[in-house]
């Protein structure tokens, strides 16, 4: 740890944004807590996304990120000023996500130089680049780096972790009864959606095929998750499925009550998106079928995980809406996904 560091005494933290990015950064968040054991931890993080961190051991108090207007980055701002904090340390990459930090007053502030936004910054390591361009790295790691430029001492194992409270435990499992879902039952999820965009979906007549041979074949529970704005998503893949698909869009099931949710599964089949992550955290088998986005950010701890892309000359696009046949995903059949399937569960 670089000497200065040693006196903190309030530290924030100021989160990803994206779901699955704030999973993979768990680790950092683990070096941050070991390294500064004494301190004041902050977290400044979107409101909806608080649950994905509540109850981890990380952070001794939250603050709600606003950064998508100039009364908001100042309401934030004013929230951080009364922390009078001695560092901070930023994992998003923007400019808006430094600006409430620098505003509200943190005496140092470290993240990546990148976006033109060194003027906010105390320091921070440079992205890896290769001809000039920025070298896709996982996340845990590329998190880490942040870290490792400080000279704090980083987790030999690196891999992201969640916890679930009492309280959200007792909901989980009282839903999981409602549904019918008993301890000895085989649970497979089903997460159809994903809030990046169109581009990332697997078409939901596929879905719906895929919940049938699961039914029949593996006689397992299906269970469908589905996230704020996919409920047509949701409904699509019932109506166009025979298979008796429970159907979880009702209830209202936020980022933290999805995490008991996901870790009862027996396996995980999703889009590229949050849940994903959730199961890695949990130690849950996970198929991935993957688009639009580069494997690269996401290549670590799949040991547990099989990863379905279509190698294409468009991708990764990283687009949220394809331009063109969205090849890349309906190029993935469900006998694919299924035979994914079969190969995980056989090594439990």
């Amino acid at each position: 740890m670089k000497a200065h560091l040693e006196t903190v005494q309030t530290l924030i933290v100021r989160c990803p944004n994206w779901v699955g990015d704030i999973v993979m950064a768990t680790p950092t968040l683990d070096c941050l807590r070991q390294s500064f054991p004494q301190t004041r931890i902050v977290g400044l993080l979107r409101k909806k996304a608080q649950g994905i961190v509540r109850d981890g051991p990380w952070f001794d108090a939250l603050i709600d990120c606003e950064d998508k207007s100039w009364n908001g980055i100042w309401r934030t701002a004013r929230q951080i000023r009364r922390y009078a904090s001695d560092m901070a340390i930023v994992l998003p990459n923007s400019i808006r996500s430094t600006l409430p930090v620098w505003l509200g007053g943190a005496k140092e502030i470290y993240g990546y130089r990148r976006s033109f936004r060194g003027v906010f910054l105390s320091g921070g390591p440079e992205p890896i680049r290769n001809n000039h361009k920025i070298l896709p790295l996982p996340m845990t790691e590329y998190y880490l780096d942040i870290c490792r430029w400080l000279e704090l001492k980083t987790p030999q194992e690196v891999k992201p972790r969640l916890f679930v409270g009492q309280e959200v435990l007792r909901r989980g499992e009282s839903l999981l009864q409602r549904y019918g879902i008993c301890e000895s039952d085989m649970v497979i999820g089903l997460n159809p959606g994903a809030s990046f965009g169109s581009s990332k979906c697997w078409p939901t007549e596929n879905f719906a095929e895929l919940a049938e041979l699961c039914e029949k074949r593996l006689g397992a529970k299906i269970v469908l998750f589905c996230g704020p704005g996919e409920e047509d998503i949701a409904r699509a893949s019932i109506t166009q499925s025979h298979a008796n698909i429970i159907d979880t869009s009702q209830d209202g099931i936020d980022l933290e009550l999805l995490k008991p949710l996901i870790r009862r599964c027996n396996l995980l089949i999703t889009n590229d998106t949050g849940p994903r992550h959730y199961a890695v955290a949990f130690d849950v088998p996970a198929v991935v079928i993957m688009g639009p986005t580069d494997p690269r950010y996401t290549n670590s701890n799949l040991d547990n995980t099989i990863v379905l892309r279509k190698e294409l000359p468009c991708s990764p696009c990283h687009k949220k809406v394809c331009p063109r046949q969205h090849e890349c995903m309906t190029g993935i059949t469900a006998n694919e996904v299924f035979a994914a399937a079969e190969k995980l569960l056989s090594r439990c």
